[in-house]
């Protein structure tokens, strides 16, 4: 069974989507498109703007959400998956892939994620750190007993997670971390805590953009980040991307439940390789691949 993922925010990189754009007229469309419906020329920015222009939220999640969705369009026929999953943003690109959402409407409502989640780490110091070579519940344990907030945000794989809350308190964690036997436990440069309660405000913003929009029936099950389990009902994928922001990104469990329900080949659809590295490292014997064009 044919599985294909979807990346997240960090996958990006100067000159994305320029290829496409050259090749593909129905790409051409799609990337005129956005510019109207973002109101700024995002491709500009993404075929020609620094690692900094594309560092931005409000250009970074936009941008890796089109790389990927144009992507997916123009392998026509050849896209056909039988279950979809995307890391955390990349749940919206797997969205629209299997048809759940329209690619406006995807668009629309990654466009106000980004806003929202850009105002909300303006409220707060706040930031995420990677820790390395310790088992997750041995992570849990640590957050729980460090003082402020601080929770488990992303489970990348078997010893790699990746902590998120106030900075203080992520300082502390990372110490008590090493401690416990941390390979390492390093502070991300991000502007916020994504995935943990500190996003509530940005939770709240996104959720009535999300009731507001039409849900269809989607093509094939999609594994979501909140539940880790295939979810084919609109009103359920509704009710998990509202909690997506605030809630942890159960990656390793999604890519293991995968597994357990038949995937043998995962495929990558957007910039970067880093989910085919985590889809190895969760299954050495999963096979996976990018997309040629």
């Amino acid at each position: 069974m044919k599985a294909y993922i979807f990346p997240g925010q960090g996958a990006q990189f100067t000159g994305m989507g320029l290829d496409l754009y050259e090749k593909y007229p129905k790409a051409q469309e799609r990337f005129e498109d956005a510019n109207d419906l973002l109101g700024f020329n995002i491709c500009d920015i993404m075929f020609e703007g620094s690692a900094e222009d594309l560092k931005q939220t409000k250009v970074t999640q936009p941008a890796i959400f089109l790389h990927s969705v144009i992507l997916s369009e123009v392998m026509g026929d050849d896209f056909r998956p039988d279950m979809v999953a995307g890391h955390s943003l990349g749940e919206f690109s797997a969205l629209v892939a299997n048809g759940t959402l329209t690619f406006e409407d995807g668009l629309q409502l990654v466009s106000k994620r980004a806003m929202a989640m850009q105002k909300a780490c303006e409220m707060r110091p706040s930031t995420m750190a990677a820790v390395l070579g310790l088992d997750d519940n041995v992570v849990e344990r640590v957050c729980e007993e460090t003082n402020g907030v601080v929770v488990a945000a992303n489970y990348n794989c078997p010893g790699q997670l990746v902590i998120s809350g106030d900075v203080l308190a992520i300082e502390e964690a990372c110490e008590k971390m090493k401690e416990a036997g941390a390979k390492r436990a390093i502070i991300l440069p991000v502007g916020g805590a994504f995935h943990s309660p500190l996003m509530e405000p940005a939770r709240e913003e996104l959720a009535l953009a999300i009731e507001a929009t039409i849900f269809s029936n989607p093509s094939c099950p999609v594994y979501q980040n909140v539940t880790a389990s295939a979810v084919t009902s609109p009103e359920e994928i509704k009710k998990n991307l509202m909690e997506q922001l605030t809630a942890p990104v159960r990656w390793t469990q999604s890519v293991q439940q995968m597994i357990a329900d038949g995937a043998t080949l995962f495929t990558e659809v957007g910039p970067g390789k880093v989910l085919q590295g985590l889809v190895k490292k969760i299954d050495r014997s999963a096979e996976t691949s990018g997309v040629e064009i």
